[in-house]
């Protein structure tokens, strides 16, 4: 009897000294809640900003690991704006995005890494008319919080920078002080809030 106690005792200190594991959930990015928006140069003098209005994905993540997280997002192409009829209406065109023909561009994840505090690089592949290539964006999380009707929610703001050439966005015409009507480079600012889905049962 005593030896059957001792050993359902260190049963129960093994148990209590392993450590436990967050389970992967999860998460829907919240549309209304969420932006993805960029930055070109015009005319090398000033800075265009833009927004597409429609963005929606997944990420999976066990809230605290930022190791564990597989994103993937989907921007509707058709939902640009730059607060300019004419100038999105080019931009939905051949010339730029082609939205007839390439709807969607897609972000999928393949690692998080250069973890510090809640800060990380998040590798991945990023597909724009066709064209797959891999990016990295700068990533800065919020702490997990609860909404209004009790669900799970968080943040967070990414930043990157990527050349609309290597996607086959090419259109450009030269001006005489020598540069481009549109530049090449163009800044990525994505906001996201993200709402974690409650299991069935």
């Amino acid at each position: 009897m005593k030896r059957m106690l001792a050993s359902f005792m260190a049963l129960a200190a093994l148990v209590a000294a392993t450590p436990s594991f967050a389970q992967t959930a999860t998460w829907t990015i919240d549309s209304a809640h969420s932006a993805s928006q960029f930055a070109v140069r015009h005319l090398v003098i000033s800075t265009v900003r833009g927004q597409f209005g429609k963005t929606s994905g997944t990420v999976q993540f066990d809230g605290s690991d930022y190791k564990t997280i597989v994103a993937e997002a989907t921007i509707d192409v058709a939902s640009v704006d730059t607060r300019e009829a004419g100038r999105d209406k080019h931009l939905r065109s051949a010339d730029f995005f082609d939205a007839e023909k390439f709807p969607t561009i897609t972000f999928k994840s393949k690692r998080a890494e250069g973890i510090s505090g809640n800060t990380f690089l998040l590798v991945g592949d990023l597909t724009i008319r066709g064209v797959t290539k891999e990016v990295v964006l700068r990533v800065e999380a919020t702490p997990i919080v609860k909404g209004t009707r009790g669900e799970s929610r968080v943040g967070a703001h990414a930043t990157g920078k990527i050349n609309r050439q290597d996607f086959g966005v090419s259109w450009s015409r030269a001006v005489e002080a020598g540069g481009l009507v549109v530049g090449n480079d163009v800044e990525i600012v994505i906001d996201l809030e993200l709402i974690k889905q409650q299991v069935a049962g």
